[in-house]
């Protein structure tokens, strides 16, 4: 896995507007996950926790969760891009949330970052990152999110 790049404050992320700015490892999508986030949201729908029953259903085996794809964001962009300059960092929310196609359990999956927009703020910069999460050999992402992140000095 290649080191973050490191965007150093709001010149820094103001460059990026509009531009890619990289792509996370792989991941796997495990069964063994997809049960703990299950357990830990309560959303045991047998389309994620019934491998069984799942493989006689619409994507024929168990998928994972959008919410459990969410929830990786935050790792994947710090794989990918880091910023500096700013001593608070907050995910302020969504703005945009789409998942096209199923995350099928075994799937290995990649998140591609972009910089789509940078605005200042009093104190500091709100920037929104356009995620789009690549299933390999897949011809739709399984997810694509409007990530806001604010910093504050």
């Amino acid at each position: 896995m290649a080191e973050p790049i490191v965007l150093h404050g709001l010149d820094g992320l103001a460059e990026q507007a509009g531009q890619t700015v990289g792509t996370s490892s792989w991941r796997i999508v495990r069964q063994e996950d997809i049960d703990l986030f299950a357990k830990l949201t309560g959303d045991e729908q047998w389309i994620h926790t019934d491998p069984a029953r799942a493989a006689e259903g619409p994507f024929g085996a168990t998928v994972q969760h959008g919410f459990l794809t969410l929830g990786l964001a935050t790792g994947l962009l710090w794989e990918v891009c880091t910023v500096d300059g700013f001593g608070v960092v907050l995910n302020y929310g969504l703005n945009r949330v789409r998942f096209p196609a199923p995350l099928r359990v075994g799937s290995r999956i990649r998140m591609h970052v972009a910089v789509a927009e940078v605005k200042p703020l009093d104190g500091g910069a709100e920037a929104v990152y356009r995620l789009t999460y690549e299933t390999e050999g897949e011809p739709k992402p399984c997810c694509v999110a409007d990530l806001v992140f604010r910093y504050y000095n």
